[in-house]
């Protein structure tokens, strides 16, 4: 009896002048097996960061046991009992063989495309924005997918990021400190993804090293999540706002042909020149950071411990 991780496709995020490139993490997740006294086997998956999987099992061979219909599952605890095989001959084992394949998010989640966000830094910071291309296609050849859309949010000078909804801290990748002023293009950026209640996921990238939160963290809009970094001689933070799509892992393998298994989000923003709109690339804005909108996605036992403060 085997069992192989074939694939991790991972969260697909946005980058200075370009945007799209693999955040990798290995072993996030990890599919184990019981065999129970009645002969019946619980398939668990064992998470080693927070935030919601989509998982697909293939398999390979399966015998005394029913076949699954609709082998993908959503995990969304640290360990996920999140299958179990009876065996259709009490008096015999279930024979199987089996590999997996994951992938952060939850597929197809009912995300809010209206959802009002603030800009990535504090109430009253006026800053530049402009929206990012796509990397694959500006470099490797491939189609931008017809949803793209990403931003860069520019300031004169180093400056703190904020978050711009509410949401659990579930990746942090915090492993570059070297300067990219005179850099155009780089992959070794400082990155964080936050999930939030609807199952939309915020990429922010361009940090310098030292981001202030954890994972598993919850934060708000104006949570200080860290230090924009310079890159081609300015100062910035790109976020891009993302959901699951599809597990279609195979379309994957040719990059120039490959489709985004994630689809991209056209967030609206609440500032001060538009408290209710898209941004405009080019184009100045003033960041609106207000106790309703802080509280807005807040619980009771949240806003309580906020009044204390």
């Amino acid at each position: 009896m085997t069992k192989t991780a074939l694939l991790f496709t991972s969260l697909l995020v946005s980058i200075y002048f370009s945007s799209i490139n693999a955040f990798a993490q290995e072993k996030e997740l990890e599919v184990k097996t019981k065999i129970n006294t009645d002969r019946s086997v619980n398939f668990s998956a064992e998470r080693r960061s927070p935030g919601t999987y989509t998982l697909v099992l293939n398999f390979r061979e399966l015998n005394n046991a029913s076949s699954v219909g609709n082998p993908v599952f959503k995990v969304r605890y640290n360990t996920n009992n999140f299958l179990t095989l009876t065996p259709i001959n009490k008096d015999q084992n279930i024979g199987y063989s089996y590999s997996y394949s994951y992938i952060r998010g939850e597929l197809n989640p009912k995300y809010n495309p209206l959802f009002l966000y603030t800009i990535p830094y504090a109430n009253g910071r006026k800053v530049r924005v402009a929206e990012s291309s796509f990397v694959n296609a500006t470099y490797f050849g491939s189609t931008t997918p017809e949803d793209w859309k990403s931003y860069h949010f520019y300031t004169e000078k180093a400056d703190t990021v904020m978050g711009v909804r509410k949401g659990i801290v579930v990746s942090i990748s915090d492993l570059y400190d070297e300067d990219n002023k005179d850099v155009r293009y780089t992959s070794k950026v400082n990155t964080v993804i936050v999930e939030h209640a609807d199952g939309s996921l915020a990429t922010y990238r361009g940090f310098k090293k030292g981001i202030f939160v954890k994972e598993g963290q919850t934060i708000f809009p104006g949570t200080a999540i860290g230090i924009n970094s310079i890159t081609n001689d300015r100062y910035s933070i790109s976020l891009m706002l993302t959901y699951l799509k599809s597990v279609d892992f195979e379309s994957r393998k040719n990059v120039k042909e490959s489709r985004s298994l994630y689809g991209f989000i056209t967030p609206y923003f609440s500032t001060i020149e538009n408290l209710n709109g898209v941004l405009s690339t080019q184009k100045y804005y003033t960041a609106v950071v207000t106790p309703e909108i802080v509280q807005k996605e807040m619980t009771k036992k949240e806003i309580k411990s906020l009044e204390k403060k």
